[in-house]
């Protein structure tokens, strides 16, 4: 239960997590003071209310309070600044974002480097849910004998390419044929549309070589319609946090990172075209729970371009990286808009 607070509770919260962000130390009543212009006593009592509804506690070794989970939920649905950004930093994002790219699926790989590189933090990424793309152009290039490369394009500039090796040879005629066959077939066609399996789509058409577009077609499936494509970037920034320095979280870090699809798996929970934070324990994860993900999911007009994620501590700064992802969002939209990819 989320209790309303007046306003100098707040003010009193907020700074008590920022400080805690800041310095990583617990954060006594003579820390505000200062900042607060309010006397040491005020602030204490204050303090007090606050851990007993829950929103700060002390740690056993300090005299100090550090914000719990609940503070932090509150902190960032109500406090949260989103202008923590400098003109030096907007600079850097626009420049990284107007780097050239053959598909849109290269900006998710840039956002998600940029956004390490301005937050500190490790970034992951997950390839866009590619069910409600369409299909433009699909071809197979004869590698060898046994061996085919089959290049499929997408409506949003996705490309996916595999190579799929046969048990028996082809020749060019036979995979030009391919080519027409499934061309004729898939393009235009969204992959959500195609709700029988791709076998029953194109095997009406086809009377031989069903071994061969059998293969072909489970590699389709593989590459579009079931894989996700995982970018992970600044996994070496966490190091010198305190919280890393306990052996016990550092190992569950390394742990998490390794097993990526955990990650992806919570990255693709959150809604659309929204900032999407998930704190400690509100993952339902037990490898996650002292760690905090913040996620944005992208669409251009339509089109999903991919999930960002940050993972670190709980004791994150929400305010830059907020401000980082919004300001990244806007710029994709101003120059989708505008042509520019």
């Amino acid at each position: 239960m989320k209790e309303e607070l007046d306003k100098r509770k707040k003010k009193i919260l907020q700074a008590i997590v920022e400080e805690y962000i800041d310095t990583a130390e617990p954060v006594s009543s003579g820390n505000l003071v200062k900042e607060l212009e309010c006397s040491s006593a005020t602030i204490r009592n204050e303090m007090a209310e606050l851990e007993k509804i829950g929103y700060i506690e002390k740690p056993h070794t300090s005299s100090g309070r550090i914000p719990s989970q609940k503070g932090y939920r509150y902190y960032v649905d109500e406090l949260v600044r989103d202008d923590k950004l400098s003109k030096k930093e907007m600079e850097i994002i626009k420049e990284r974002l107007e780097t050239r790219v053959n598909a849109l699926e290269d900006l998710t790989k840039i956002a998600t480097t940029t956004l390490s590189e301005l937050t500190h933090y490790t970034t992951i990424a997950v390839s866009p849910d590619m069910h409600n793309h369409t299909i433009i152009d699909i071809k197979f290039v004869l590698l060898g004998s046994r061996v085919l490369m089959a290049v499929i394009l997408t409506d949003s500039g996705i490309i996916r390419e595999s190579i799929i090796k046969f048990d028996e040879d082809l020749d060019q005629p036979q995979v030009d044929d391919l080519t027409y066959l499934f061309k004729n077939k898939l393009v235009g066609k969204p992959l959500e549309t195609i709700n029988s399996p791709i076998e029953e789509f194109i095997m009406a058409e086809v009377n031989t070589g069903i071994n061969v577009i059998k293969k072909i077609i489970e590699e389709i499936n593989r590459i579009i319609l079931k894989s996700k494509q995982i970018y992970l970037d600044g996994a070496n920034n966490v190091t010198d946090m305190p919280e890393f320095k306990k052996v016990d979280v550092a190992k569950d870090f390394l742990n998490v990172l390794d097993a990526k699809d955990l990650v992806a798996d919570v990255l693709n929970t959150g809604m659309a075209d929204n900032i999407n934070i998930y704190i400690g324990e509100e993952t339902e994860r037990e490898e996650l729970k002292n760690f905090s993900i913040v996620t944005f999911n992208h669409l251009l007009e339509d089109k999903d371009i991919g999930t960002i994620g940050i993972i670190g501590p709980t004791r994150m700064d929400y305010s830059k990286i907020i401000s980082v992802m919004k300001y990244i969002s806007k710029k994709l939209n101003d120059d989708f808009k505008k042509g520019k990819f």
